[in-house]
């Protein structure tokens, strides 16, 4: 089979591209982004990397042409990015996601769409099911306008298969989490690892009894290639995630533990500026995010298999072996 994966240069994007090349598939990466995460890859004759952009309808076109099937991964992401530059989350997260569609309807290919849990907004009834409610805040606020995007992206997505029998698959992720995981954009997990392994302070923002359930990325990889080896998943939206809850302040302790570091755990007052800009005004952190995933299990027999532990151990070997890689002569 030859996979094309947009973002597949990102942290989600390599560990797929891992999972096909190891399957004996080839893969096609087309990504704007650095060749770091699939570095190891490039000497493999089954992976080509493509450095362009989704909004070059000629590489699209012939791209979509040569793939058997097509995972979209490539989005706007992190609360910076959508709270800092909203036009550019609309435009990558929308438009973008259009001209994937309309070449694969073009060529009759299969696709996944990699939404988010950030659709369901703030909808206070969890576990979230695929059929919930989405409950969000005032359109003034830019905070909303990444789930919008990606709501907007999952109607398109349906109505290609509902109108025109696109065989299209939505996942929502949530928290995916593990090694090659910048925590740039506000994912907490590599944020908390690279503190404590340099002894800072692990900051947590509000009282830090937030909860949030953490899904290993090899875990959402094995369930999205089992989706595509389940033909009666097209048309349908899956939750990818696990539903053990931790609450923050806990997930910090358990981080200074298994990293044996000195780091003590800082309680800062919550302010949404300080926290992800000047925009932010208005931004809301939900307090709790919590998957259903039977529909997933009751369509493919997966469910989740790495806990926290091991998960948290495989970032901190990632970021121990980046520290050493920084510091060697």
């Amino acid at each position: 089979m030859r996979v094309l994966i947009t973002g597949g240069a990102g942290f989600l994007g390599s560990h797929l591209s891992d999972g096909f090349i190891a399957r004996g598939d080839e893969v096609l990466v087309l990504d704007t982004g650095s060749i770091g995460k699939v570095r190891h890859l490039l000497s493999s004759a089954r992976f080509h990397y493509i450095h362009d952009s989704i909004f070059n309808a000629e590489i699209i076109d012939s791209l979509v042409a040569k793939a058997d099937l097509i995972y979209h991964l490539a989005a706007v992401v992190g609360v910076e990015h959508y709270v800092g530059d909203p036009y550019e989350t609309l435009n990558v997260n929308v438009n973008g996601t259009q001209n994937i569609l309309r070449a694969a309807y073009k060529y009759g290919r299969r696709v996944v769409f990699s939404s988010t849990s950030e659709v369901y907004g703030r909808n206070p009834k969890v576990p979230w099911r695929e059929d919930d409610d989405r409950v969000l805040g005032s359109a003034r606020l830019s905070r909303w306008f990444y789930a919008s995007a990606k709501a907007i992206d999952e109607a398109f997505a349906l109505a290609y298969w509902d109108e025109r029998q696109l065989p299209v698959t939505v996942v929502r992720l949530f928290n995916t989490v593990g090694p090659r995981q910048t925590g740039v954009y506000g994912m907490v997990v590599p944020r908390f690892v690279r503190w404590a392994l340099r002894g800072e302070p692990l900051r947590v923002y509000g009282d830090g009894q937030q909860t949030r359930c953490f899904t290993n990325v090899h875990d959402v990889v094995r369930a999205l290639m089992a989706l595509v080896d389940t033909p009666s998943a097209a048309g349908e939206i899956f939750n990818i995630g696990q539903p053990n809850e931790i609450r923050i302040v806990d997930l910090a302790r358990r981080v200074i533990e298994l990293t044996g570091s000195t780091s003590e755990l800082k309680l800062v007052p919550y302010d949404a500026e300080e926290a992800y800009g000047e925009r932010a005004v208005g931004f809301e952190d939900m307090r709790r995010r919590v998957p259903n995933a039977g529909k997933l299990y009751e369509y493919t027999g997966f469910r989740p298999s790495v806990g926290l532990d091991q998960t948290l151990r495989e970032v901190i070997d990632y970021e121990m072996g980046r520290l050493e890689t920084a510091t060697r002569p």
